[in-house]
């Protein structure tokens, strides 16, 4: 074809152009890893091949925060404003759940022909409405709660007695039994998904949040064994090894968008929700274990003042790699502050989708023309801060103590790597509480079901007890099964192969 018919397309079909070009977005995040357990980072002795060598591959943003818990940070990434303004003000008791008024990401994606699945922990409100499902997610494939086998009274609630090793899930709308560990599942149910999407030739988005390495503290005894056989505690062995599990699977993803040829017109992005938690990485100062050497293996931090919960740097700086071969530089460092508001006008205006008036604070981080006053954090050609932008600063609270109480927050800037301790005062209120305790924690269901007060206390109406645990109407596991094609498993009843 000719240079002079390939410009008289472009003038005649910009929009068939701009959807050729629009790329693929994968964005993992991790649940309480922090910043500190990547071997990139200086840990002395986790082992993380594979993140390794994506941080190697990408643009890392090097002061990149996020929220000190989960569901705000969630929030900010769905929304690109702040948790409060979403309604988020903590992570249990009704008080995960996102404003409906808000049009999250996998919405706008759409509009730009984009197919979106989510894959692992949503944590933004287990009622009908809130669901992913019913908020733009084309695919979905998750536990409820904030975590598998979570629930609280009058709140949000996982499936009874749920377990780490074959989960019952709740894919699009129904439940289904899976055989296989949690994490394995999910990246399985991702690729499997993305092997598909990626054959119709449109653009997707694919959010996998694994649940690991949240508590409890439960990895492969693959994963364990090397640290039970060096004194860790089982908690310990199970945290870290949740986290070497999480890198085995980023190695399965890189291995099959290599494979697909995919690498080149996808965005693969790595994060983590929060600061590392304090609950199975360990104490300060307290041996964990001892090498084969005997010397003392320790916590590690990478050297910053707080954990996860905490307004402090340990509790709201995370991993972020950013790979986008071909386009994006590898091995280039970016100290800018940036943070989760950010990321929503990124991916829209990647998307070449419009930004929803009124609602979005955050900035893109390439220059835009789509945001008045939000230039951008980075120019996405020369990976450097357009002349004139302000060093931003970025305000979090630790998001646990009650709405009319003043909460310790923190504000980082570019001028200083110090953190300032300030008061604030919470500008919003959560949800309004139920009146009555029936009314309140409805569980996921299906459409149409009459759903009952908690699942803690009785089992989701498509469900039906069994001595091998809970299993799904026949139809959903068929359903199921469909979606383990990847590697020839079926999530329904069969362990996935890791290949």
């Amino acid at each position: 074809m000719t240079r002079s018919l390939l410009l008289l397309l472009a003038l005649l079909l910009p929009g068939l152009l701009a959807a050729a070009e629009k790329p693929n977005i994968i964005l993992v995040m991790t649940d309480d890893q922090g910043y500190g357990p990547v071997g990139r980072h200086g840990h002395p002795w986790i082992k993380t091949p594979n993140l390794d060598k994506l941080y190697d591959q990408s643009t890392r943003l090097t002061r990149f925060l996020v929220s000190p818990t989960c569901s705000p940070t969630r929030s900010a990434l769905m929304t690109g404003r702040h948790p409060l303004k979403n309604g988020i003000t903590h992570t249990i008791l009704e008080r995960e759940r996102m404003a409906l008024d808000a049009t999250i990401l996998p919405q706008v994606l759409k509009t730009a022909g984009y197919t979106s699945g989510i894959f692992g922990k949503w944590h933004l409100g287990d009622e009908e409405a809130y669901q992913p499902h019913k908020r733009g997610f084309g695919e979905v494939f998750i536990h409820g709660a904030g975590g598998i086998g979570q629930s609280y009274k009058c709140s949000c609630a996982d499936v009874p007695g749920n377990k780490y090793f074959d989960p019952t899930i709740r894919h699009n709308g129904s439940f289904v039994k899976t055989k296989g560990y949690c994490t394995d599942l999910f990246f399985t149910a991702a690729m499997g998904w993305m092997k598909e999407a990626q054959k119709t030739k449109k653009p997707f988005f694919t959010y996998i949040t694994t649940n690991a390495p949240h508590g409890p503290f439960i990895a492969p005894p693959s994963n364990t064994k090397r640290f039970t056989d060096l004194g860790f505690s089982a908690k310990t062995a199970g945290f870290y090894g949740m986290i070497e599990n999480i890198d085995e699977n980023i190695g399965r993803l890189m291995t099959k968008l290599a494979e697909w040829d995919l690498e080149k017109n996808t965005i693969l992005i790595f994060m983590s929700d929060n600061g590392m938690t304090g609950g199975g990485s360990g104490r300060t100062g307290k041996p964990l274990g001892k090498d084969k050497n005997g010397k003392a293996m320790m916590m590690f931090n990478a050297g910053q003042k707080g954990l996860k919960g905490s307004a402090d740097e340990g509790g709201v700086r995370v991993p972020f790699f950013i790979r986008w071969k071909g386009t994006l530089e590898a091995g280039r460092d970016i100290s800018n502050v940036a943070a989760h508001i950010d990321l929503y006008p990124t991916l829209v205006e990647l998307a070449g989708a419009t930004i929803p008036e009124k609602q979005v604070e955050g900035r893109s981080f390439p220059p835009s023309s789509r945001i008045p006053n939000h230039p951008g954090l980075i120019a996405t050609s020369s990976l450097k801060k357009p002349a004139g932008l302000p060093d931003p600063n970025q305000t979090t609270t630790n998001g646990r103590t009650s709405p009319s109480a003043a909460t310790n927050t923190v504000s980082l800037t570019n001028s200083s790597s110090t953190c300032s301790q300030t008061l604030a005062k919470r500008t919003t209120s959560p949800p309004s509480t139920p009146k009555s305790w029936e009314k309140c924690a409805l569980p996921m269901t299906n459409s149409g079901e009459k759903p009952v007060p908690s699942w803690s206390t009785k089992p989701p109406p498509c469900h039906q007890p069994s001595p091998s645990g809970w299993i799904t109407k026949s139809s959903s596991l068929e359903k199921a099964s469909q979606i383990g094609h990847l590697l020839n498993d079926s999530l329904a009843c069969n362990a996935p192969a890791l290949s």
